[in-house]
């Protein structure tokens, strides 16, 4: 019978796995902050920097299945340090990059480890708790993302203004170190599965639920990319925002991501299909309110709360759907939520831009969102009706089910 771990143990153990949320959040988004000193360091233009946060993107989507299958006959404490010192070695040669195009690259490699290490660290941070408490203990560790944006994004990007944009990858580097110290002190290990292989792991790139799970996601959150990737020039040129207050905006923003993740993991504790129904009813809801109230700056900030709060609320029960999809790979199955958010990202942003390009504004994005949501909503229906035609058990019932076989 798998032993459990409760109380402060339990309590180390999450955070040490967060603290790599931390670090990954700070290198994904604050790139964003620093586009302008970055440009100016490198002697490049905008569109180029933004190369810099697809070439992550596109590394996230490349690794996350890649890396977590070679991981699979690795016990997943030593697979999760392993990764995270990747990212680590991979920030620090951000900082040491002579040139543009090996800053590409550095950064390219710096996205490989992302998908997998939240893959990994979430079916490991779920091993150690009972079955009714999965899904908190997936969102807890994914909290590290909201940490990030609740302080450590504003904190680099102030760093980097005042010292040079390239301090950025130093800060990671650190949270990086440090993350590999506390989960070697304080995350217990477990035994790799039996059976476990490269082989078995891509089995779950065969199953049908983990791409109608995987599909649910791209299309269910690129609603909230097509807004959230225009939220700047929304917030100043449609609700009269001075810029000075967007960071206020964005903060307001990661706040709602903590909010949003603690009652997510709950929401998927409680129903996996309901969570994700739930969260997209309330996605549609939040983008079409967005669209009416962005005339007026404090029920514009609410929203930018709400946004995040919602946007968080989904990802801890497609991470356990994706899961429960694949039982006999399940790490890989996990890791490929990440894969899903960033083709999500490319999706949402590519068609906000589409619809302010033929000029319906900046509130058109808020409408393209609530129909890709709307969409997301129909696919999770689907997968829903499917898992039950074949018989495919999901959270709870899925853990105790499992928990049954081994002690028989």
């Amino acid at each position: 019978m798998t032993a459990y771990v409760s109380g402060g143990k339990l309590l180390l153990a999450i955070v040490a796995l967060a603290m790599g949320g931390v670090g990954i959040g700070v290198t994904e988004f604050a790139m964003m902050g620093l586009l302008q000193e970055g440009a100016a360091d490198l002697e490049v233009g905008y569109a180029q920097m933004g190369l810099m946060i697809s070439a992550y993107a596109i590394g996230v989507v490349v690794g996350a299945p890649v890396l977590t299958a070679l991981a699979a006959k690795i016990p997943r404490k030593r697979a999760v340090q392993l990764l995270i010192l990747f990212f680590t070695l991979a920030n620090l040669s951000s900082f040491f990059a002579p040139d543009y195009n090996t800053m590409l690259v550095t950064r390219f490699l710096a996205g490989l480890p992302h998908g997998a290490y939240f893959g990994l660290a979430g079916v490991l941070s779920g091993s150690l708790v009972p079955a009714t408490m999965r899904g908190r203990a997936i969102a807890w560790v994914m909290l590290g993302l909201s940490v990030a944006n609740v302080a450590g994004v504003p904190l680099v990007t102030r760093l980097g203004q005042e010292y040079g944009w390239r301090s950025m990858f130093l800060v990671v580097t650190a949270i990086g170190v440090l993350t590999a110290v506390l989960i070697s002190l304080f995350v217990p290990w477990r035994k790799t599965d039996a059976g476990a292989s490269i082989r078995r792991e891509l089995t779950a790139l065969k199953s049908a639920q983990v791409w109608l799970a995987m599909l649910t996601g791209i299309v269910g959150f690129g609603g909230f990319f097509a807004v959230y990737s225009y939220i700047s020039p929304t917030l100043t040129e449609e609700a009269g925002l001075p810029i000075e207050l967007v960071p206020l905006a964005l903060a307001l923003y990661g706040v709602g991501m903590v909010v949003g993740s603690l009652a997510g993991g709950r929401l998927a504790d409680w129903s996996i299909f309901g969570a994700i129904k739930l969260s997209s009813v309330f996605m549609i809801a939040t983008m079409l309110i967005f669209a009416a109230v962005t005339s007026w700056v404090v029920p514009t900030m609410i929203m930018v709360f709400v946004m995040g709060a919602v946007g968080s609320l989904l990802i801890p029960a497609l991470q356990t759907l994706l899961m429960d999809s694949a039982p006999h790979a399940q790490s890989l199955a996990a890791s490929l939520n990440h894969s899903a958010l960033n083709v999500a990202n490319a999706l949402g942003a590519a068609l906000g831009a589409a619809v302010i390009a033929a000029g319906y504004g900046f509130r058109a994005p808020s409408v393209v969102g609530a129909g890709l949501a709307a969409l997301g909503l129909l696919i999770a229906w689907i997968t829903q009706i499917r898992a039950k035609k074949v018989g495919l058990l999901v959270g709870r019932e899925a853990l105790e089910a499992r928990e049954q076989a081994r002690t028989h």
